[in-house]
C-alpha cells in the first residue's frame, strides 16, 4: 500500500468510536493548584521527594541517601532490609582533609568501594584516595588530559585513554604502561568514534571504549579509524570570526569508522589483536567477558543490520569462534547485556527473535538449552540472577503493554511469578541476589510510593509516598488510560488529560504530545508530573498517542515500518485525529501536535503530510530527511538510500511540503551534533521557495536539547505559542516572569 492510500484510508472509514472515561478529579472539589505549585512546586506542595535508594551495598542491605533537614549534609545509610535498622554509610565527607582543597570528596569517577579505592580527576590529572591508608595518591602527571578512566575489579589498576592511546597505571607503584602508540586525529584507541558513541555504546559510555576482565588481567578495547568518514562542520557564532567544530559523522550510505578489536596484557605492552577483518562493511556492539576472564564475547553486525553474531575471542591468541547467530528479514537489535551464569555453563540473552522480547539461555558455545519466557508480550531486562536457586528476577510489560512489572523464572524456564502488585508501573531495583526489592510505583493519576519487599513478593513496608496531605484538598485533572481504534483494528494506548469544568457541549483545544520513533513507546501508566494541570486550567485537553511500530504490537508491529518511517506513524496519528475530529468537544480548528527529535519528524511531516488533520505543531530538533541522519540508526529501519530510494523520498518532509497548511514552529540548537540543523535549514529553504508561512526559532550554541537560561526561554515561548493559538487569550508573561533555572530542576 502506498502512503498516499493509507493516509487517505486513515481520514475515512473509522472503527466504533470510543467513549472517553471522565475527567478524573482528585480528593474533595476546592481550590486548584497555582502557577507555582504547578512549576515551582512551591508551598503548599502537592508532591515530595520520595527517599532516596542508591542501590544495594550486598544482598541484605540496601543504600539510602538521606539530605537536609535530616542531616547537615546528604549522607548515606546502610539498611538491614529484613530489620529496617541502620547504620552510617560510607561518607567520604570526613576524608576532605585528605583529598585538599582541590577535590571534591564525592567527586570520583570511578571506584571499588568494597575495598575503599576511590578515583578522581582533578587538573587534568588522576589522583586515588585510599580510605582504608587514609592516604591521597597522584597517579597521573602531565598537561594531557586522562579520559574515561576506569578501576580494574581487584582495585590495582586504572586503565583510561590519553590522546587517543590506550594506557593503565599501578596504583601502588604509579607505574604507567601505554598499549597503543598510533592514536591520531582520526584513530582511537579505547575512545568511540561518534556513531559508537551515540547509537551502540550508548552516551552513558562516554565514549569509553575498553572492557576491563573479570580477574584484572586484560583490557578489551576498540581502535577506530575514522579516516573514510565524511567531515561535517558544525559552525560557531561566538566571537568576532566564528569558528568550525569538525565532527567525522557519516550520514546513511556513508563510509562507516573501521575497527579492529584488541585485547592488552595488563603490565606489558603486549596486545593481541582478534582475528576479525576490519576492512568489511560491519558494526561491532557491547562487549562482554565471560566469568572466567578466558573469552571475551564480540557482537557483530553487517552493514544491512538483519544478521547478528557473538563471537568468542581467546584473549591469548585472538582467535574468534562463533558462538550465536540471529537474522531476521527486517532488522535485529543488539543484545543489551549478555548475562552469563557465575559457573560459566551458560549465559542469557534477550531477544525477539520470535516476535515479542523474551529470554533465552544457551550454553557457552551457543546451544538453545531454554526459552525462559514466551507469549504475546514484551521482556525489558534482567535485573538479578540467583545463581544458587537458578532463578531469574526480570522487568516486563505483560500484564499491560503499558505497565512494568517485576517477574521472576526459574532457569528451567519453570514457576514464571509476578512479584509486584496492582494495576501500577513498577520502577525496581532488585539485590544481587534477589533476595530483596524496592519498587517505587505509580499510575498516571496516582503520584509514585516507595516499598521494600522480599523476592517472593511479600510487602515488607512502605518507604514513603510523594502524595502529601494537600494533594487530597485540591482539585485537580488527572489523566487517564484509553485506547483508539484504527480502520484495521489496532487499539491504540493513550493518556488523556481533559480541562476542569469539562463541558462535553463545549470545543476544546487539543494539544498531541508524540515521540514516535521504531519499538520507543511513550504511552505508559506511570506518574508524569503536575505539568498538566497549567494547560488542563487554561482549558487544553491534552493527548499522547503510540502508534503500531512503538512496541506494544511486538515485532510485527514495529516491523511495518522497515524501509518506511513515517507511513503508519502518520497513518496511526490521522486516524486518531480523525476521532478527534468525530468529538462533539474537539475544536478541529486547534489540533497541535508537538515532539522532539524523532517527535520533531512527526510533528513536520504531520503539518505537511498530514495537513488538513492537524492545524498547528512545534517541531523542535527534527529530522527532515532520512538521508540527514547518521548511518547506523538510519539504515537499521530503512537500509541505504541507493538500496530504498523511494523510501527515502516518500519519508522526508521535504517531499510533503507543498501540501504545508496550520501553523509551524520550527525549533533547533546551532551546534546539534546528533541531529544536525542542516534538517531545519532544508525545510526552511523549501519552505520559503513555496512561499510557505511558518515560525523559526533557533538556540545558538544548543545541542541535541539544552538546559539553562535558554531552556526557560523555549519553555516560555512554547507556551507563548498555546496562549496565541489554541487558548486564545492573552499570554500570562508577568507569570512565567518568575521561571528560573532552579524551577526547571524542581518539577513537581
Amino acid at each position: 500500500m502506498n502512503s498516499t492510500d493509507t493516509l487517505r484510508r486513515a481520514g475515512v472509514i473509522l472503527c466504533a468510536l470510543l467513549t472517553l472515561p471522565s475527567a478524573m478529579i482528585s480528593g474533595t472539589p476546592g481550590e486548584r493548584p497555582s502557577f507555582a505549585q504547578i512549576f515551582k512546586n512551591a508551598e503548599p506542595r502537592l508532591t515530595r521527594p520520595l527517599p532516596t535508594v542508591t542501590g544495594w551495598a550486598d544482598d541484605a542491605h540496601y543504600l539510602e541517601a538521606r539530605r537536609p533537614p535530616a542531616v547537615p549534609r546528604p549522607a548515606t545509610v546502610l539498611v538491614d532490609a529484613a530489620s529496617g535498622s541502620e547504620q552510617p554509610g560510607p561518607d567520604l565527607q570526613e576524608f576532605a582533609s585528605v583529598l585538599g582543597t582541590d577535590i571534591e570528596p564525592g567527586s570520583h569517577v570511578t571506584s571499588v568501594p568494597s575495598l575503599g579505592v576511590y578515583i578522581y580527576n582533578s587538573s587534568n590529572d588522576l589522583f586515588c584516595l585510599d580510605t582504608r591508608a587514609r592516604q591521597r595518591t597522584r597517579l597521573t602527571s602531565g598537561h594531557e588530559k586522562e579520559q574515561t578512566p576506569i578501576i580494574s575489579p581487584d582495585g590495582k589498576h586504572v586503565a583510561f585513554t590519553r590522546e587517543h592511546d590506550l594506557f593503565s597505571v599501578e596504583i601502588a607503584t604509579g607505574r604507567e604502561t601505554r598499549y597503543t602508540s598510533d592514536g591520531a586525529a582520526l584513530i582511537y584507541n579505547g575512545w568511540a568514534a561518534w556513531l559508537y558513541y551515540e547509537e551502540i555504546l550508548g552516551r552513558a559510555s562516554q565514549y569509553r571504549a575498553f572492557w576491563w576482565s573479570p580477574d584484572s588481567r586484560s583490557i578489551a578495547f576498540y581502535r577506530f579509524d575514522e579516516s573514510l568518514v565524511p567531515e561535517f562542520p558544525i559552525f560557531v557564532a561566538d566571537g568576532v570570526h566564528g569558528s568550525i567544530e569538525h565532527t567525522r559523522y557519516p550520514k546513511a550510505g556513508d563510509p562507516n569508522p573501521r575497527v579492529r578489536i584488541g585485547i592488552a596484557a595488563v603490565g606489558s605492552a603486549t596486545v593481541v589483536w582478534a582475528d576479525l577483518d576490519e576492512t568489511r562493511d560491519q558494526y561491532f556492539g557491547p562487549v562482554s567477558w565471560t566469568p572466567d576472564s578466558k573469552a571475551v564475547f564480540i557482537q557483530w553486525m553487517n552493514r544491512q543490520q538483519d544478521s547478528l553474531v557473538v563471537f568468542g575471542v581467546d584473549p591469548r591468541k585472538g582467535t574468534a569462534t562463533r558462538v550465536l547467530i540471529e537474522h531476521q528479514t527486517s532488522w535485529v537489535d543488539w543484545f543489551e547485556s549478555i548475562h552469563f551464569l557465575d559457573d560459566n555453563t551458560g549465559f542469557i540473552v534477550q531477544s525477539d527473535r520470535n516476535g515479542w522480547p523474551h529470554l533465552y539461555l544457551h550454553s557457552m558455545s551457543g546451544a538453545l538449552r531454554t526459552q525462559l519466557t514466551d507469549g504475546p508480550w514484551a521482556v525489558t531486562g534482567v535485573e538479578a540472577i540467583d545463581q544458587v536457586n537458578r532463578t531469574v528476577f526480570f522487568t516486563a510489560r505483560k500484564e499491560a503493554s503499558t505497565r512494568t512489572d517485576l517477574y521472576s523464572v526459574r532457569l528451567d524456564g519453570k514457576k514464571l511469578r509476578r512479584l509486584t502488585f496492582g494495576e501500577y508501573t513498577h520502577t525496581v531495583k532488585v539485590s544481587p541476589r534477589g533476595s530483596f526489592f524496592t519498587t517505587q510505583y505509580s499510575s498516571v493519576s496516582e503520584p509514585p510510593r516507595l516499598a521494600l519487599l522480599r523476592g517472593d513478593g511479600t510487602l515488607l513496608r512502605e518507604l514513603g509516598t510523594s502524595r502529601t496531605d494537600a494533594f487530597d484538598t485540591y482539585e485537580l485533572a488527572l489523566p487517564s488510560m484509553t485506547t483508539i481504534s484504527t480502520p484495521d483494528g489496532y487499539a491504540l494506548p493513550a493518556v488523556i488529560t481533559r480541562p476542569f469544568d469539562f463541558d462535553p457541549s463545549q470545543r476544546y483545544p487539543v494539544l498531541i504530545s508524540v515521540y514516535g520513533g521504531p519499538n520507543a513507546g511513550s504511552v505508559f501508566d506511570g506518574w508524569k508530573s503536575m505539568g498538566g494541570q497549567w494547560l488542563a486550567r487554561e482549558g487544553v485537553i491534552q493527548l499522547s498517542v503510540d502508534h503500531r511500530g512503538s512496541g506494544h504490537f511486538g515485532k510485527a508491529g514495529a516491523a511495518l515500518m522497515h524501509r518506511k518511517l513515517g507511513t503508519w506513524e502518520m497513518y496511526d496519528y490521522l486516524a486518531t485525529v480523525a476521532w478527534l475530529r468525530a468529538q462533539p468537544w474537539v475544536d478541529s480548528t486547534r489540533i497541535c501536535i508537538t515532539g522532539g527529535s524523532y517527535g520533531g519528524y512527526v510533528t513536520a511531516l504531520a503539518l505537511t503530510a498530514g495537513a488538513g488533520y492537524f492545524t498547528h505543531g512545534i517541531a523542535e530538533y527534527s529530522v527532515t530527511d532520512w538521508q540527514l541522519y547518521d548511518s547506523h540508526y538510519t539504515e537499521r529501519y530503512m537500509d541505504t538510500p541507493a538500496e530504498n530510494p523511494e523510501g527515502y523520498r516518500e519519508a522526508s518532509v521535504m517531499t510533503h511540503a507543498h501540501k504545508y497548511h496550520g501553523v509551524m514552529r520550527l525549533v533547533h540548537g546551532t551546534s546539534d551534533d546528533n541531529v544536525h540543523m542542516q534538517n531545519t535549514i532544508q525545510l526552511v529553504d523549501t519552505l520559503e521557495d513555496m512561499n510557505k508561512e511558518f515560525e523559526l526559532m533557533l538556540y545558538p550554541g544548543g545541542r541535541h536539547g539544552w538546559g539553562g537560561a535558554k531552556a526557560i526561554h523555549l519553555r516560555t515561548d512554547t507556551y507563548r505559542f498555546y496562549y496565541e493559538h489554541l487558548i486564545r487569550k492573552p499570554f500570562p508573561e508577568d507569570l512565567f516572569k518568575t521561571l528560573d533555572v532552579a524551577s526547571m530542576r524542581r518539577r513537581p
